[in-house]
């Protein structure tokens, strides 16, 4: 019979030499997120999106439900300014995306949202910088239009909508200028498409847009530019896929979204070209997972998509690229509901930059990884090692097999 207490340190010691060996890699490090409430004046925060000038401040437009308005406001961790009101909004209903913000290279803001309190109920545009706006601007004044506006500006700092028509259950879009506009031209008009659309551009002037099919329950996608557009494509069926799309490019116009995965309540993820898609990816799965998901990329063309974990009531974070991510993160570990509305943007330096609704204490929050640059958390955090195990069972050896060592990471300046 075997000694037991010897089996186990030789044990102990097998596991270590095979570390030592055959080296080990943290699948996951733990971003160190700085959390702060930007604004708590009453019932505001919904529908957020966030953008970041060339100086790294943060620029946040959301949805104020007191006083039915569209807000703004601008700053860095721990430093800004008062929030301000720059368009009327109204009775909006429960729509995912009512505002979307975007900067250009003179670090002129360009608003986008839909005015539910006109009596058209149309897509309203606003632009300018802190404390001096020009607008709002009806751009388009067709009946019940706007819904699920995106904004994307091109290298010549011309401004590019996507959005909902929901007179004609169509996907629309318009570009131009703040006196200048081309369009609107619906470039998808099939039976009920253009809910969650999402507009990105690429280096060469290209426009991509994702959205959904309500009609057959599908995530499709569009490109072109104006009076030039292909035709739609497919990009996922698999059960009822597509709603909370976000769209991004790389620096080589490869095109990534994220998508909420609806009958399996998962994040999903597809990348690719026009034509030349890889397979989707569910990046979690841990029980409803994925609304609101938003998506960013770095200087080096990795993924960073924010989302709303329905099942605890948090925001969560994946990053990696098409085949290799880390683990998702909890950002506000909370016990409030937070994560709702989410909306994510890059700075130069790639630190990651958050806005989100706190619905527990209605307010609008931000979380950043900017204000620790970039060193991690440095405290005692859970860190996953691949390692070869072997195991004693009963004081006899069990076969060798590949499995996971658990520990703790201990940071250095």
């Amino acid at each position: 019979m075997c000694n037991r207490r010897k089996f186990k340190l030789y044990g102990f010691c097998l596991i270590w030499f095979c570390v030592l060996v055959f080296g080990f890699q943290p699948t996951t490090q733990a971003t160190n997120w700085e959390i702060e409430t930007v604004d708590s004046s009453g019932d505001t925060g919904k529908y957020t999106s966030i953008a970041c000038d060339s100086s790294n401040h943060v620029h946040v437009t959301y949805y104020d439900v007191d006083s039915r308005d569209l807000k703004y406001v601008t700053g860095t961790f721990g430093s800004w300014k008062d929030p301000e009101t720059v368009g009327r909004c109204g009775d909006t209903g429960m729509y995912t995306s009512i505002t979307s913000i975007a900067c250009d290279s003179l670090d002129n803001f360009h608003i986008t949202y839909y005015d539910a309190d006109s009596e058209r109920r149309d897509l309203k545009y606003v632009t300018g910088t802190y404390d001096s706006w020009e607008g709002p601007k009806s751009v388009d004044n067709s009946k019940d239009v706007g819904m699920y506006t995106s904004i994307a500006c091109d290298s010549s700092n011309n401004f590019h909508i996507s959005y909902y028509d929901a007179g004609n259950s169509h996907l629309k879009y318009i570009t131009g200028t703040y006196d200048s506009w081309e369009g609107p031209k619906s470039v998808d008009n099939s039976k009920d498409v253009g809910m969650y659309t999402s507009i990105a551009c690429d280096r060469s002037n290209n426009f991509h847009i994702s959205y959904y099919d309500a009609d057959n329950g599908d995530l499709k996608y569009v490109s072109g530019t104006f009076g030039d557009w292909n035709p739609p494509e497919l990009l996922d069926d698999d059960g009822d896929v597509g709603m909370y799309t976000s769209i991004a490019c790389d620096s080589s116009n490869n095109i990534h979204i994220s998508y909420y995965d609806s009958d399996n309540r998962d994040l999903k993820y597809v990348s690719g070209t026009s034509g030349s898609w890889k397979d989707p990816e569910t990046l979690d799965t841990n029980r409803a997972v994925g609304e609101y998901t938003a998506i960013s990329l770095d200087s080096s063309d990795n993924v960073h998509i924010s989302y709303y974990d329905v099942h605890n009531r948090q925001l969560k974070y994946v990053t990696g690229v098409s085949g290799s991510w880390k683990k998702p993160e909890i950002v506000d570990s909370s016990d409030d509901d937070v994560g709702e509305y989410t909306a994510i943007s890059l700075d130069s330096s790639d630190n990651v930059h958050i806005s989100y609704y706190d619905a527990t204490n209605h307010d609008l929050k931000y979380a950043t990884s900017a204000a620790n640059d970039g060193k991690g958390d440095d405290s005692d955090d859970d860190v996953w090692f691949n390692c070869f195990i072997s195991t004693v069972t009963d004081g006899c050896w069990m076969k060798p097999h590949l499995g996971i060592l658990r520990g703790i990471k201990r940071t250095t300046d």
